[in-house]
């Protein structure tokens, strides 16, 4: 796997560029596609804080546009979920330039600004404004299916955010929380399965962020997989091995590989499903604390106890 250090276009047409397979540590890949022909273009956020967990979702689908609001309130145990799903030519604002730039739709903002990320949501049970701190590494994967199949992915794991959270009234003022963007353009299979795995937090003075992923590159010569320590990314080429038990919500999920031993204890599991004829997803998400260690590039090892996040399986067929 080759690191790429200049911006790349992802295709040149329909076709992928053959100079953009490979990774990077910051947005570097230009992704101008076709807007029919199971191109998918999305931003996510995931954000914990002490109270809240949020999942936050604008996605371009070609013939769908979805917009999610996911919010679990960690000291009362509920759950809030917002989703809308529109058939047809509108687009919701999803640029392929290079960041810096904004992503709108209905109530979810998501803009950049200098060296950070504005969350913005305005719904009449779901606030929030939050600043995530930006200028550290991101694991930035260019995955080949084929020359006509690929997908963009760029991961980047413990953002530093503040602001508030006000979930049916319940108001949290987040002054050290954590987040995570997942974004993704490319052009998919019909049908597609993967694992994802992300964890944040500070472990023995040392700013930690793991980044985990399975199934839908394995084999393909690339992972999405790596260690954040400060702000650093270490990189991890090999495919790792995912265990867990969908049948049991408390049971822990086990990721391996030469590098890392992590297992994720759930405090809280959330189960989405789609169901629109040909558009069709359902969605495995455990919350919980990681505990275990990984290895960085330099072979030193760095304990991941402590750590929240989630781990989870979706199947999509879009």
């Amino acid at each position: 796997m080759s690191e790429i250090a200049q911006p790349v276009d992802l295709a040149v047409g329909r076709r992928l560029n053959p100079d953009a397979v490979g990774w990077t540590r910051r947005p570097l890949h230009r992704t101008s596609l076709p807007r029919t022909g199971r191109v998918k273009r999305w931003e996510y956020w995931g954000v914990v804080t002490r109270r809240f967990v949020l999942g936050l979702t604008i996605a371009d689908l070609d013939y769908a546009n979805l917009t999610q609001i996911y919010a679990y309130d960690r000291l009362r145990h509920r759950e809030v979920s917002l989703d809308t799903t529109d058939l047809g030519p509108l687009r919701p604002g999803l640029p392929d330039t290079l960041p810096p730039f904004t992503a709108s739709s209905g109530p979810l903002t998501f803009s950049d600004h200098g060296r950070g990320t504005r969350i913005s949501v305005e719904h009449e049970r779901v606030k929030v404004a939050l600043e995530a701190v930006g200028g550290d590494d991101a694991l930035g994967v260019v995955v080949p299916w084929s020359s006509r199949r690929f997908q963009y992915t760029l991961k980047e794991v413990a953002r530093p955010v503040s602001g508030t959270i006000e979930v049916d009234g319940e108001r949290e003022a987040v002054l050290a929380g954590w987040g995570v963007l997942d974004r993704g353009r490319g052009v998919w299979p019909y049908r597609m399965t993967w694992n994802w795995g992300a964890g944040i937090g500070d472990v023995s003075g040392r700013r930690i962020g793991l980044q985990v992923g399975g199934r839908w590159t394995d084999g393909t010569g690339q992972t999405e997989n790596g260690l954040f320590v400060d702000g650093r990314l270490h990189h991890w080429t090999d495919d790792l091995t995912w265990e867990y038990d969908l049948e049991d919500p408390e049971s822990t999920w086990t990721v391996t590989g030469p590098d890392l031993e992590a297992v994720l204890t759930p405090f809280h599991r959330r189960v989405a499903s789609t169901q629109l004829g040909v558009i069709a997803s359902r969605t495995h998400q455990a919350y919980g604390r990681w505990s275990g260690w990984a290895r960085g590039s330099r072979g030193v090892s760095y304990r991941l106890d402590g750590l929240v996040g989630w781990a989870e399986e979706a199947r999509n067929r879009w």
